[in-house]
């Protein structure tokens, strides 16, 4: 039972002094009253106010709190422990400017005062300013070695500025003095998953969740980290444990989903995405803005999804200052940025517009951000620019320095939020006209991205609210592709492809998370419907094709119907569409460069448009190689039409003859009438820049 508080002293020393060991017996209450009347005996007193002050903290009250240290810092501007009290006090209730300058007030006084100056680097971090917070963790460690939470912390910095390397050494330095911090594992592991150290990250993740089994972070990049590596069941299970123990963290619910698509586990897909929808219309960071263009024909949502994601994670830094054009006069120099200059999708398209650009009125700069892969399309790349850059080590900051350096008038991101994008080099402005293309298909939500380009069926001009950026308009269609793309004379036989010796062939050779429920039910219905006919789909792992069948089981078509086609090289992936009939598009994300494979390749294909961007890209290339009939707007259009298709081997027949005479002399395929379109649209943007005119919308005839 507590002892009743007995007469307090008249004496304001003394009752400081009883103030005191109550707090010290965790009697705060009756430590407030010995102070209060030590405040009334000797109002000027600066001990009963400051010792109010850790009282109030006790019982949470940090306004009153607040009040006290800002009456004992009136009484004694010099009290340092005052001053970094009331800092303490104010970062706690997120006022985040004052807390700043009340730890620089400690620093002024005390110089040598560690905690201050690492609380302040914490407000940097907080606030995003990491070049700042760099430079703060720095002098902690000059004074503190040995505080690992400096290392850490000076390393989340680095790794936000994409210095992994130097991230990576902060967060061994931190294990070095603590063993088991399992925050600093689970840093680094990111640091390693962006380097592509797969297997040290693994590890690194491992020992964190060792630490720290209910740690949702760790998991989180656990996840993420078993999809990056095709395990995406595992990946899965990982997700969903870090979604029950921390629902809200950033982008968790959409990786989550992202993980179950890549394995086509559908189970309560649909209620997942009108709750990641909802999300996203509340401003939430739920879901990545990539993730969300392959679950749901939504282009307004896309825009939400975007915007919130460069809000929170990749907002305008006006660290380098203003980008100014420079004095006309000269080449137009034009900087592509890519994660992709590699054997990938995105080069396999634009490889020979980089060959044929004009040499007399540009100059062409490559900034490569992404592996160095020293492949066949890495050298053939490297070798088409008058600049080849690989700055895949430096940070975004330092490669937008580097662009102003080198005069870029037109930076191009060909990433977008892809893999390995470094998009943060954008925030600093790398040129005075930024611009998106190619490599993603919706808008980046960025205010400091000034153009997309894109063509009329992608972004009709209703569709340019849903884009930040003002919208080029090439004609024809906006994908570039490569006509000199190698198709090997290998002829298959369907026996060594898996395929029935007779029947029709439905084919879709998209990556399997395009395929979402609604469009697998109209292709069982199309299998239903064509006797004997098979879906041949490519194989990107064996938990998409096992769930496949048993999905296409449930919905009464045999397993055996569908056929998986292994990862090939592409030439010899190209003359194996000779054995399809016919190309199955996907939505809400169509086909995009396998689409032009196919179209490449001969082999007819249709699609279903939708709303957004992702789900327009295959009827604007259908478009373009003259084959307008291959584009439905209803889903039951689609099944129709392929259905006729199927079933009628005459009108089947002429649309093939028709691509292969008509393709490799149509605008799709014709890069070096794309490059003068393309170059026009640049010339346009230059010279607007050039006259202090605002972005706006170009039409290239």
């Amino acid at each position: 039972m507590d002892s009743v508080p007995g007469p307090l002293p008249d004496d304001a020393q003394a009752c400081n002094t009883q103030g005191n060991n109550f707090l010290l017996a965790h009697r705060p209450e009756d430590a407030i009253r010995a102070y209060d009347h030590a405040i009334a005996l000797s109002p000027d007193y600066v001990d009963p106010h400051f010792n109010r002050g850790n009282a109030l903290l006790r019982l949470l009250r940090h306004e009153d709190a607040l009040a006290s240290f800002e009456r004992a810092i009136a009484l004694s501007p010099r009290l340092a422990l005052a001053h970094y009290n009331r800092a303490a006090v104010l970062q706690g209730l997120n006022r985040m400017q004052e807390a700043a300058e009340g730890y620089r007030a400690v620093l002024e006084i005390e110089p040598q005062h560690a905690q201050a100056r690492f609380n302040g680097g914490c407000i940097f971090l907080a606030q995003k300013q990491f070049e700042e917070a760099v430079e703060c963790m720095d002098l902690v460690i000059a004074h503190a070695p040995q505080m690992p939470e400096a290392h850490n912390n000076k390393g989340i910095a680095l790794l936000k500025l994409g210095k992994l390397r130097d991230a990576i050494t902060c967060f061994s330095q931190a294990l070095a003095l603590r063993p088991q911090y399992a925050e600093a594992y689970t840093n680094r592991g990111n640091a390693r998953i962006q380097l592509g150290h797969y297997p040290e990250a693994l590890e690194d993740l491992g020992r964190a969740i060792q630490l720290q089994p209910h740690g949702a972070e760790s998991r989180h990049l656990l996840g993420k980290l078993l999809s990056l590596t095709n395990r995406h069941e595992e990946a899965v299970q990982q997700l969903q444990w870090a979604h029950r123990q921390s629902p809200g963290l950033p982008a968790l619910y959409g990786d989550l989903m992202g993980a179950k698509a890549a394995c086509c586990s559908w189970q309560g897909m649909d209620h997942d995405v009108q709750q990641a929808l909802h999300a996203v219309a509340e401003h939430g960071h739920a879901v990545e803005p990539f993730t969300l263009l392959g679950l749901a024909d939504a282009p307004l949502r896309h825009k939400e999804a975007a915007c919130t994601f460069v809000k929170e994670m990749l907002p305008a830094s006006s660290a380098l200052g203003s980008c100014m054009p420079r004095e006309p006069g000269g080449k137009i120099r034009v900087g592509y940025f890519s994660a992709d200059f590699r054997n990938h999708a995105v080069a396999y398209l634009i490889a020979e517009l980089f060959e044929v650009h004009d040499r007399g009125r540009f100059e062409w700069f490559a900034f490569s951000v992404g592996p160095d892969a020293q492949d066949e399309m890495r050298q053939r790349v490297a070798a088409a620019f008058d600049h080849f850059i690989d700055v895949r080590e430096r940070s975004d900051i330092d490669i937008a320095r580097l662009s102003r350096e080198l005069g870029i008038d037109i930076a191009v991101d060909l990433t977008g939020f892809t893999r390995h994008n470094r998009f943060g080099c954008f925030s600093f402005r790398c040129a005075p006209v930024q611009v998106s293309y190619l490599g993603y298909p919706g808008t980046t939500g960025a205010d400091y991205m000034d153009y997309v380009i894109a063509d009329k069926f992608v972004i009709p001009p209703p569709a340019q609210a849903h884009f930040t950026e003002k919208v080029v308009y090439l004609p024809h269609s906006y994908q570039v592709n490569d006509s000199q793309r190698k198709v090997s004379g290998r002829a298959f036989t369907r026996g060594e492809a898996g395929l029935p010796p007779d029947g029709f062939v439905f084919c879709c050779f998209n990556n399997n998370y395009k395929i979402m429920p609604s469009t697998f039910d109209g292709w069982m219905r199309i299998l239903l419907a064509v006797e004997g006919s098979v879906l041949w789909l490519l194989e990107d792992n064996p938990a998409a094709a096992r769930n496949l069948r048993r999905e296409a089981q449930a919905r009464g078509i045999s397993a055996e119907r569908l056929v998986f086609a292994p990862r090939m090289p592409m030439d010899e992936h190209l003359a194996r569409h000779r054995l399809a009939d016919l190309f199955l598009d996907t939505l809400p994300y169509n086909a995009h460069t396998t689409a032009s494979d196919a179209l490449w390749a001969g082999l007819p294909l249709l699609t279903c448009m939708g709303e957004s961007f992702a789900s327009r890209v295959a009827a604007s290339l259908l478009c373009a190689v003259g084959l307008p009939e291959l584009v439905t707007h209803t889903q039951a259009e689609f099944e129709a039409r392929a259905i006729d298709l199927a079933r009628d081997g005459v009108q089947l027949r002429g649309i093939r003859d028709r691509l292969h005479e008509q393709a490799p002399r149509s605008p799709l395929f014709d890069a070096r009438r794309f490059a003068r379109h393309i170059e026009a649209a640049y010339a346009t943007m230059y010279e607007r820049s050039c006259q202090g005119l605002p972005p706006d919308v170009i039409e290239v005839e």
